[in-house]
């Protein structure tokens, strides 16, 4: 069942009684739809979309390619507009540009000029951050994510994951509270990818970030999401919303082989193979 909204302290009644107030949800899609035209049809993107997500909360998104789940993301972000419906970011509707989220993307996109904590301070730049405030912040990053010792490494002398470690410290260095990811370790092989796995799992639980996360991976969402959002081919619309069940920390090998994993990773396996008329695989 979808956590439409998280509980503020209790507040109290004219005649004593503790009342529990609702918050607003960290991220908020009520009947969304996008539409565009191309040079010989209408193209609806989405449609009927409406997912609320928790603070703190993470959820994966799921689906056949082309279905929307990258357009989902970039509703959040305002860099496109629905067509109709209502898109929310911490109660606020967007309407532009946001600049208090993260955006991870799958190519770290990284200066070649720039060592990595100068990469990591580009954000700052961008944001005119105070710069003892920023460089401590970096440090904190740095070593939260196993950089030690590279800061001052460029892009071609680290490895992928290393470079996308770069990147994701700094889509968090403003302390963003959503940080959206999209498809950020698809171009990783797979044992790095795994531990590109492990070390998002940790840093959502050390920050408390809001994560919505678009992947092709069914392993991969259900291994780190509280939620697996499965989406339908385009028209792209919500299928299924599988609650996963497993506790925030969560051992790698030891979930994989869970049965609460198998259970949600066998349920979504099913809805994106009757979706594509065939078998799913990762």
């Amino acid at each position: 069942m979808a956590r439409d909204a998280t509980l503020r302290e209790p507040a109290v009644t004219g005649n004593g009684a503790a009342r529990q107030e609702p918050t607003a949800p960290a991220i908020g899609l009520a009947d969304v739809a996008v539409r565009f035209r191309t040079k010989k049809r209408d193209v609806t993107a989405l449609h009927e979309v409406s997912l609320d997500v928790a603070a703190g909360e993470f959820v994966a998104i799921v689906g056949p390619s082309g279905c929307g789940k990258s357009t989902l993301l970039k509703l959040l972000a305002g860099l496109i507009r629905a067509t109709s419906g209502d898109v929310r970011l911490q109660g606020e509707r967007v309407d532009g540009p946001r600049h208090d989220i993260g955006y991870v993307f799958q190519r770290a996109a990284l200066l070649e000029w720039r060592t990595a904590r100068r990469n990591i301070l580009l954000q700052a730049e961008m944001r005119r951050m105070p710069g003892g405030q920023a460089r401590a912040r970096t440090d904190e990053l740095i070593a939260m994510t196993g950089l030690t010792g590279f800061e001052d490494a460029y892009p071609h002398e680290l490895s992928g994951g290393m470079q996308q470690r770069v990147a994701l410290c700094r889509a968090l260095l403003h302390r963003p509270p959503v940080l959206l990811m999209d498809e950020p370790f698809g171009a990783l092989d797979a044992l790095t990818r795994e531990q590109m796995n492990t070390e998002l799992n940790r840093i959502w639980r050390e920050t408390g970030t809001t994560v919505l996360l678009v992947t092709h991976s069914i392993s991969e969402a259900v291994y780190l999401a509280d939620r697996v959002v499965v989406m339908s081919p385009r028209p792209g619309t919500i299928t299924e919303i599988i609650d996963v069940g497993l506790p925030p920390e969560r051992d790698y090998t030891e979930t994989l082989g869970s049965r609460e994993f198998g259970e949600a990773a066998a349920r979504i396996r099913g809805l994106l193979g009757a979706a594509s008329g065939g078998s799913a695989g990762e």
